[in-house]
C-alpha cells in the first residue's frame, strides 16, 4: 500500500505565517472595478501595465490597500507590485518588499530575486525580508544560501519559530533527519517553543523514515501540549505514517480524531479532502462515501470533486467513479478535464479503451481540449493494448499540448518499457523506439538509453530505475 504524498509547509502555510500579522483586505469586484479588468487577464505571462495605465489615463483613483491586496493574491500580479512602485503610488514597506520576493523568485528564478535583493535599502532589509530571504531559497532547494539567511536572521536576533520551521521544511524535502533535530535542538537551547508546524514537520520526517516510536513520540507531545492546537496536517501525517507501516487499525484511529475536527475547523472542506484519501488508503469504501455524503452538505466545488475521484481511484472502483462524475456533469459546474481524466485512467487500466476514446471524444465535440495528461494516459493505454500506431499519434498529441520545458512522465517511460519487455522481435522495438524520438515525443539521449535496453535485455524494473534518474539528468 503506498500512502498519499504530505507537503508541509507549502507556499500557502508559508505566507499564511508570514502575514499572520498583517490585515489583508479583499479586493471588491466591483462593475468595471480595476481588480475585473486585471482578473480577466489569462496568464502570468500576459502583461498587466497596459490596464494599469488605461486606468491611470481614465483619472480614476485607486487606493494602496487594494493595489497591495492584488498584489498578494495573484503571481502575475508581481508587475502591479513594479509598476505601482514606479509610479510612486506606494512607499515599499518590508512586508510588501517580503511579499514581492515571494513571487519573483516564482516567476523570474532566484538570479533575478538576488539582484534585486542588492539593491533594496538597508534600512528596509528587516527580519521580513530576511525571512522572505530564506524562504525563497528553500523554495528553489537551495540549502547553503538558506543556511546562510538563517545565520543572518540569528545575528539580528530573531527568536521566532517561523524562520526555523522554512529551514525544518526544506531539510525535510532533502530527507535530512539529523539536520532537523539540530535545529530542534537549537530552538530547545534558545527557549524557541515548537509551534504545530515544527513538530508536524517532525512528525512527518517520521512517517516517511516509518519511524513508529518517533511518530508516537510527537504525536503524544503534540497532543499533551497545551498550546499546540491539532489540526488537518498533524493526524494526517500520523495516519500516514502509520500506514506505511502497516498499522491500518491504529491509522483508522487517527483518522477518527482528524473527523473529530471538522466540527470545528476553519477550512472544513481541506479537513474532508484528507479524510476521504485516508479512508481510500485504509479500504474502507463505506467511510469514504460516509465522508463525501458529508461532503455534499458544504459547497462543492471541482476539488471536492476531483479529491473524491481521486480517493475512488486508489480504490480501483469505475462504478463509483462513473455515477460521481455523472453527478459532476449534472452540476454544470466550470470545466476541468482533470476530472475525466479520473475516469479516463481508469478505463484505460483496465482495457476499457472504447469508453475512454468514447469520453475524450464527448468533450473535444463540446470543444473542451484534453490535457496532456488525457494524452499521455490514453498513450500508456494504447501501449498496454498493442496499438502501437494509436500510442504514438496520442504521445504527438501530448507533445503539442505540454507546457515549455516538459521532460518525459515516468509513467510514459513505464509504458514504453513494457511494451518492449514484452515484444521480443528486437526490430519491432527499436522502430518503436525511433518512432518516439522521430516524432519529439522523447529526446535522442533518452531514446538511445531505451534501445541501449532493449539490446542489453535488461528487466522492466532495472531499466524503469535507471530511466527515472536519466529522464531527471535530461
Amino acid at each position: 500500500m503506498k500512502p498519499f504524498p504530505l507537503g508541509y509547509l507549502s507556499s500557502r502555510r508559508y505566507t499564511a505565517c508570514l502575514k499572520a500579522s498583517r490585515p489583508s483586505t479583499p479586493c471588491a469586484a466591483k462593475p468595471d472595478s480595476l481588480y475585473r479588468r486585471i482578473s480577466a487577464v489569462g496568464a502570468p505571462t500576459d502583461s498587466v501595465v497596459p490596464i494599469l495605465d488605461q486606468w491611470n489615463q481614465e483619472g480614476k483613483n485607486v487606493e494602496k490597500i487594494e493595489l497591495q491586496a492584488m498584489i498578494r493574491k495573484f503571481i502575475f500580479y508581481l508587475e502591479i507590485s513594479e509598476w505601482t512602485t514606479d509610479k510612486r503610488y506606494i512607499s515599499l514597506t518590508p512586508g510588501d518588499i517580503a511579499t514581492r520576493m515571494h513571487w519573483m523568485t516564482r516567476v523570474h528564478g532566484i538570479e533575478e530575486l538576488e539582484n534585486y535583493f542588492k539593491n533594496i535599502p538597508q534600512q528596509l532589509k528587516d527580519l521580513d525580508v530576511y525571512i522572505a530571504l530564506l524562504n525563497c531559497y528553500a523554495l528553489v532547494r537551495s540549502a547553503e544560501k538558506a543556511e546562510n539567511a538563517m545565520q543572518k536572521l540569528r545575528d539580528m536576533g530573531y527568536r521566532k519559530p517561523l524562520a526555523y520551521n522554512v529551514l525544518m521544511n526544506l531539510y525535510y524535502q532533502a530527507g535530512s533527519w539529523d539536520k532537523m533535530d539540530c535545529l530542534m535542538q537549537e530552538m530547545d537551547e534558545k527557549g524557541i517553543y515548537f509551534d504545530v508546524y515544527t513538530l508536524t514537520l517532525r512528525l512527518s520526517a517520521y512517517s516517511a523514515a516509518s519511524d513508529r516510536e518517533g511518530i508516537d513520540k510527537i504525536l503524544k507531545r503534540m497532543e499533551s501540549d497545551p498550546r499546540i492546537v491539532m489540526d488537518c496536517d498533524a493526524y494526517a501525517a500520523a495516519s500516514n505514517g502509520y500506514l506505511k507501516l502497516g498499522l491500518v487499525e491504529k491509522a483508522l484511529e487517527i483518522t477518527k480524531k482528524l473527523e473529530g475536527l471538522i466540527p470545528t475547523s476553519k477550512k472544513r472542506t481541506f479537513t474532508l479532502d484528507c479524510l476521504l484519501r485516508l479512508y481510500a488508503w485504509t479500504g474502507k469504501k463505506d467511510e469514504l462515501y460516509r465522508i463525501w455524503e458529508l461532503y455534499k452538505k458544504e459547497k462543492i466545488f471541482n476539488k471536492g470533486y476531483i479529491s473524491m475521484l481521486s480517493a475512488l481511484n486508489i480504490l480501483d472502483d469505475i462504478e463509483g467513479a462513473e455515477m460521481i462524475f455523472e453527478e459532476w456533469e449534472l452540476r454544470g459546474l466550470s470545466y476541468d478535464f482533470r476530472i475525466p481524466n479520473f475516469l479516463i485512467a481508469a478505463y484505460c487500466r483496465h482495457g476499457h479503451l472504447g469508453k475512454a476514446e468514447a469520453l475524450v471524444d464527448k468533450w473535444v465535440v463540446k470543444g473542451v481540449d484534453p490535457l496532456s495528461s488525457t494524452w499521455f494516459t490514453l498513450a500508456g493505454g494504447y501501449i498496454a493494448d498493442n496499438q502501437v500506431p494509436k500510442a504514438v499519434e496520442a504521445l504527438k498529441k501530448a507533445i503539442c499540448v505540454c507546457p515549455p520545458n516538459w521532460k518525459p512522465r515516468m509513467n510514459t517511460m513505464v509504458a514504453c518499457l513494457e511494451f518492449l519487455e514484452r515484444h521480443k522481435d528486437v526490430e519491432v522495438k527499436e522502430e518503436f523506439t525511433r518512432s518516439l524520438e522521430g516524432e519529439g515525443v522523447f529526446t535522442e539521449f533518452v531514446r538511445d538509453k531505451l534501445l541501449g535496453f532493449v539490446k542489453d535485455g535488461k528487466s522492466e524494473s532495472q531499466a524503469n530505475s535507471q530511466m527515472e534518474e536519466d529522464v531527471e539528468e535530461t
